[in-house]
């Protein structure tokens, strides 16, 4: 399903300018929400954080239009992944932005998969280093190539998620989510100068630890933390809070915790509370009937 020019479309295939900076070079930024019963799920956060990474670049794009774009197909999809794109538009051949670029904004819905949800990964170290001298290390742009040799290579060891140390050999992120440790009564994410994507539900649970007897706060990690943690999980706006049970291939002392357990009841309880869908019923197949 497409959104593009004001109107949904069943296909996502549309005409398109192969002079496009986001397809030739990757000049873009995109986000992606969960919908669920028609209502998207962090609207306003997710749509603040694409107009910043826009911008960031130096891409002005609507608000207004992004709005709408998330609005349309959420109505439509009922139940779904909503991913917004937008690119500086077509332009001239070589590197440098046109100096009146004309954005090209498109949105896409696919279908959602409640079983991703709340499921325990394993992890495997990836070769290649997040870079966090990088200004693009702290916003959804269209490179993803890292992320996806990242993530093959992942699969290939029989890990469900590539695990990103920074060039200084501190923990960062996996290739679609943010990282969070439980020590103690202490709840640590790495912090974002360390190539760390502001992630939506990252910003959730910080302010959530309370509710867990958490103290939540943004720390340098090193590899050897995670393997010493009470727990491990991992963020992110689909998957809501995975928790870690393997890290290349030797298993935590703690995949779960009741504490992390806590954390996914109190995001659960958010996400009700803006769309009246209870997601752990929705996983278990506990959920009462509804229509979208």
């Amino acid at each position: 399903m497409l959104w593009l020019d004001g109107e949904v479309r069943p296909t996502t295939v549309a005409p398109f300018d192969l002079s496009d900076r986001g397809l030739l070079l990757g000049d873009g930024v995109f986000d992606t929400l969960m919908v669920l019963a028609g209502r998207p799920v962090f609207a306003a956060a997710h749509r603040t954080r694409l107009v910043g990474s826009a911008a960031a670049l130096g891409l002005r794009i609507d608000p207004t239009t992004v709005a709408a774009a998330v609005a349309a197909l959420a109505a439509a999809v009922g139940d779904g992944v909503a991913r917004v794109t937008a690119t500086r538009g077509p332009g001239p051949r070589g590197i440098r932005p046109p100096a009146a670029p004309r954005p090209t904004v498109f949105a896409t819905a696919a279908p959602l998969n409640p079983a991703l949800m709340f499921r325990p990964v394993r992890l495997a170290t990836s070769a290649i280093r997040r870079n966090e001298t990088s200004p693009a290390s702290r916003h959804k742009t269209l490179g993803y190539l890292d992320a996806v040799v990242a993530s093959k290579a992942a699969a290939a060891a029989g890990a469900d998620d590539a695990l990103f140390l920074n060039t200084a050999g501190r923990v960062a992120c996996t290739t679609m989510a943010n990282l969070f440790v439980v020590a103690g009564d202490r709840l640590l994410t790495p912090p974002l100068a360390d190539g760390v994507l502001a992630g939506i539900v990252r910003g959730e649970i910080l302010a959530l630890a309370g509710e867990a007897g958490l103290v939540g706060e943004e720390a340098s990690l090193m590899p050897g933390d995670l393997a010493t943690a009470d727990a491990v999980f991992l963020t992110n706006s689909v998957r809501l809070v995975s928790p870690v049970a393997v890290i290349d291939g030797a298993p935590l002392a703690a995949p779960a915790s009741a504490r992390v357990e806590m954390l996914a009841a109190a995001l659960s309880r958010r996400i009700a509370d803006g769309t009246g869908v209870d997601v752990v019923g929705l996983v278990t197949g506990t959920a009462p009937p509804r229509t979208a």
